[in-house]
């Protein structure tokens, strides 16, 4: 199976994240060597529309085919489409077969190589069209509230009042591992009624999208309180 890390070249959020170096080396290495270690993942495919980008992932054991276009890498691209292109290509162009495909964001380097195997596993075992990785929510989502811009509050849900204790456990999707049927993506969908939820922990669970995440697992990764 093989492993497509999708890493555009723009981030509004935190510039150049994905090589951004986290503790001696560009943040996309760890996504790109824990995949390498997987049993299951033949091959890693970067999905890139930036030659630096590129150029550091096949350092660190990449491939890349292609180039992604740039109107798959603006803020409103959706990924859906550029995995629908990059399977389309890698089949059409580079005599792949790929029926089934994993996705490994780059920025979830927490994520280890016993998640993306496990990932798989439960995709195997129970012949699903998707397998998305989720982790537990610590504050219930009956909590949640919309704020006006007066400041008032405004319900998403009934408002009742519950002990946190009676209130059924919610997961809420990590974004470090995805596996998916190439069938369900080119009908344009990312779950079915054969969908499941591999269930990582929150201390490998942190998706980078701000320079406080990203201080959060430097400081994770330099203080050993994590198993990387």
């Amino acid at each position: 199976m093989i492993a497509i890390v999708p890493a555009r070249g723009g981030s509004k959020g935190l510039p150049g994240k994905n090589i951004k170096d986290l503790c001696g080396k560009p943040m996309i290495a760890y996504t790109i060597e824990e995949a390498l270690k997987s049993k299951y993942i033949t091959e890693v495919i970067i999905s890139t529309d930036c030659k630096e980008i590129e150029e550091i992932a096949i350092k660190y054991g990449a491939k890349s085919p292609f180039l992604r276009p740039s109107f798959l890498a603006s803020d409103t691209a959706l990924a859906i489409d550029n995995y629908i292109y990059t399977i389309d290509r890698l089949n059409k162009d580079f005599n792949y077969n790929i029926k089934d495909f994993v996705v490994l964001q780059p920025t979830s380097p927490l994520r280890k190589k016993e998640d993306i195997d496990g990932a798989i596993e439960l995709f195997k075992n129970k012949k699903a069209h998707s397998v998305i990785s989720y982790t537990e929510e610590h504050h219930p989502l009956q909590w949640h509230k919309y704020i006006n811009e007066d400041g008032t509050f405004e319900n998403i849900f009934k408002d009742t009042i519950q002990n946190r204790q009676e209130i059924k456990k919610s997961y809420y999707p990590n974004g470090a591992v995805f596996v998916f049927n190439y069938d369900l993506i080119k009908a344009g969908k990312y779950f079915s009624d054969n969908s499941y939820a591999y269930i990582m922990p929150r201390n490998r669970s942190i998706d980078v999208d701000t320079i406080e995440d990203f201080m959060y697992i430097e400081y994770l990764l330099k203080g050993n309180n994590i198993n990387v």
